[in-house]
């Protein structure tokens, strides 16, 4: 954990006396300020929320956070600072030109796919949906999803370090249930997808 973080962190509940989900009154602004410049990884909350409420509600934490920051920074991007990102993250974007191209075919899949496997910093995949066709609506579940898939992830790959011998068998099987039925779903997206564009090209 960045120490500085760690620093605000623990003069924030010393003062406050936050305990529970009332932590989230930190770390929401926490993930929309990384979400907006990322100045530290997201990871770094989601390590805080198992070290204090254990590893469900540190995971149910870190989605909400995950989820709320990550709307706050599609609307600002999209609403409010569209020039301030262009001047400060397009060209940064080019490099991720192909994920933009499939973020405006596959729209919401593209949102959870890239949340859930690290290609890219988490803060650009909503700067790429702010400039993408997806809407509103669209990328508010697709945001959603995507944060619960790489939240429930990370924590399968961190909780041992934080509670070491933690059985997470439990954990496991679920996500991969999870996993199982997006990528059905996906697929049946995509066969929808493939008809429409051969009957396009008839």
């Amino acid at each position: 954990m960045n120490e500085w973080i760690k620093q605000i962190t623990d003069w924030f509940l010393d003062t406050t006396g936050l305990t529970g989900y009332s932590i989230l009154l930190l770390t929401i602004p926490l993930a929309v300020l990384q979400g907006l410049f990322g100045v530290f990884p997201f990871a770094t909350i989601v390590m805080l929320h198992i070290s204090l409420l254990g590893i469900v509600n540190g995971l149910l934490a870190s989605w909400i956070a995950g989820s709320a920051a990550g709307m706050i920074v599609y609307l600002l991007c999209r609403y409010l600072f569209t020039d301030w990102f262009n001047r400060k993250w397009m060209s940064r974007l080019k490099k991720y030109e192909k994920w933009q191209k499939g973020l405006d075919r596959y729209g919401v899949w593209a949102v959870i796919f890239l949340r859930t496997v690290p290609i890219m910093p988490n803060n650009l995949i909503s700067f790429m949906a702010a400039i993408s066709n997806l809407k509103l609506a669209s990328y508010t579940w697709s945001n959603v999803v995507g944060n619960l898939s790489s939240i429930w992830l990370f924590g399968i790959l961190s909780a041992p370090i934080v509670f070491p011998g933690v059985d997470l068998r439990q954990l496991i099987l679920s996500y991969a249930a999870f996993l199982l039925v997006l990528c059905a779903a996906f697929y049946m997206r995509s066969r929808n997808m493939a008809k429409k564009d051969r009957g396009m090209m008839t």
